[in-house]
Formats: C-alpha cells, structure tokens, sequence
C-alpha cells in the first residue's frame, strides 16, 4: 500500500503553489529560461505528456497555462488572446488580440561558464 501511495505522488508534477498536475505514465520536465526584446528574463515550465504538451508561461503578474495546438514547425502554445511558439532555441511571444499583432522575439538564456 505503501509502495502505490509513493507511486501515486511521483506522478504528480506541482509547478506552483497554485497548480497541481496528476499525471499517468511517463512525462518529462523542462524549464527553461528566456531573454525576450524589451522584457526580463522569465522562466517556462515545460511539461511533456503525450499526447498533451503544456507550458506555464508569466504574462504580466500571472502565469498562464498554455497548450500545444498544430504548427508546421517548431511548437505552437496559446492561452486565451497570447500565443508562445518556440523552435530551437527561439521563441515569440505575441498578444493576438493587439493591433498590429507584433510578435516579441525571445531567444534560451543558455549558461556560460
């Protein structure tokens, strides 16, 4: 019983205090860091499940659940108006219901030693 019950909480995944995910089967963890034109740098929390791909994205004060949707390339996020898509090691970050939309080009923060 012991053994179920610790099995049970490897599967959840907390990434906040307000956000608790229970996952079945194997999934991967990222987060990864981002410098983006004109902002600071924010972390994204990557979550790999498949078939459900998510990423928590702060916009402003919040941080916001965003779900992988078809792209012809790279991976494509939305949360309600905001769409984060990444390839490589770039990224943008663009509020689709601004005029003109203009996306925010982001690149990985990588370490340098």
């Amino acid at each position: 019983m012991e053994a179920l019950a610790t099995a049970a909480m490897m599967s959840n995944v907390d990434v906040s205090a307000q956000v608790v995910l229970s996952l079945q089967g194997s999934f991967e963890r990222n987060i990864v860091q981002y410098q983006c034109e004109g902002l600071e740098p924010f972390s994204v929390d990557f979550i790999n499940a498949a078939p459900n791909f998510l990423a928590i994205v702060p916009i402003g004060p919040d941080r916001l659940v965003f779900v992988t949707t078809m792209s012809g390339s790279g991976a494509r996020y939305v949360s309600g108006q905001y769409e984060f898509w990444t390839k490589g090691s770039d990224a943008t970050l663009t509020d689709l219901m601004a005029e003109p939309q203009a996306p925010v080009n982001c690149s990985e923060v990588t370490d340098t030693p």
